[in-house]
């Protein structure tokens, strides 16, 4: 749930015409040097890497809450707030930050659609002067509603209630691009590639709603189902969470750990081909 005013996912336009509301908080997760540059005005920069945790060789986990607590009320988040996110790449950072608001149980969102590329192609302004901000409280509790871990999902393997989704290359799928102790693939997997939502001729925004469904629902991922993504670390694969939700998808998890554990753990069942 968010704002029943403002969309999941927002256009440009739409941002630029209530980038002004004090109950509005504008995240940018680009490179610090982008930042510096130009971004929306108003915006905050927050770092990607704050949002991350790792156990190497398992990457990508969330940071304890204490850790995400402190991180969100540097840049003066409160539960109230509507927060519209974006960075300057493909987006999936911004997704990223994205799933984890709803892992802690903040409804109150919307991604840019297009990112950073979108909002300069529609000549919208930029500035160059940070936002002076004063930090806030956020007291931030995960729940499992959106997040699976490795056991979860072993325990729902042969659950035909619950997709899982492989947003990794078609070779990373296979087996023929190792990038753990192991490589393949969770067994039953559908392997649905994150780059297939993105519109590459219209500012790198996700693909019209009609087009996006058809890809999903042939693939077997269909609403009426339990969702769970992943890519290697839960960049990727946010980016298809955010998709899906866009969708109006109701049940959606992410996997952190995602291949960087379930390739690196010798007892996990996997496939290749």
């Amino acid at each position: 749930m968010t704002d029943a005013n403002l969309p999941i996912l927002m256009e440009p336009r739409q941002l630029a015409d209530i980038a002004e509301r004090e109950d509005l908080l504008i995240v940018d997760l680009s490179d610090a040097s982008i930042y510096a540059r130009h971004h929306i005005p108003g915006a905050v920069r927050l770092e990607y890497g704050k949002l991350l945790a790792s156990r190497p060789p398992v990457m990508g986990l969330l940071p304890d809450e204490e850790d995400l607590a402190a991180t969100l009320a540097t840049i003066g988040l409160s539960p109230e707030t509507h927060v519209v996110a974006y960075d300057n790449e493909t987006n999936n950072k911004a997704c990223r930050f994205l799933w984890t608001l709803d892992v802690a149980g903040h409804r109150h969102f919307s991604l840019l659609n297009g990112g950073l590329k979108a909002w300069l192609a529609a000549g919208l302004p930029v500035d160059d002067k940070p936002r002076l901000v004063t930090p806030s409280r956020y007291p931030v509790r995960y729940s499992d509603e959106h997040c699976a871990d490795k056991a979860y999902i072993l325990e729902h393997l042969e659950d035909p209630e619950v997709i899982i989704v492989d947003t990794r290359s078609a070779a990373e799928y296979a087996g023929n691009d190792k990038r753990a102790f192991r490589a393949g693939h969770i067994p039953g997997a559908v392997n649905v590639e994150w780059t297939q939502a993105i519109d590459r001729q219209n500012d790198m925004k996700f693909k019209p709603a009609g087009e996006l469904r058809e890809i999903y629902e042939s693939a077997g991922v269909t609403p009426d189902k339990e969702i769970i993504v992943h890519c290697q670390t839960h960049q990727r694969s946010s980016h298809t969470y955010m998709v899906l939700k866009s969708l109006g998808y109701p049940r959606l998890k992410g996997y952190p750990g995602s291949w960087s554990e379930w390739g690196n753990d010798p007892e996990t069942p996997i496939e290749t081909g």
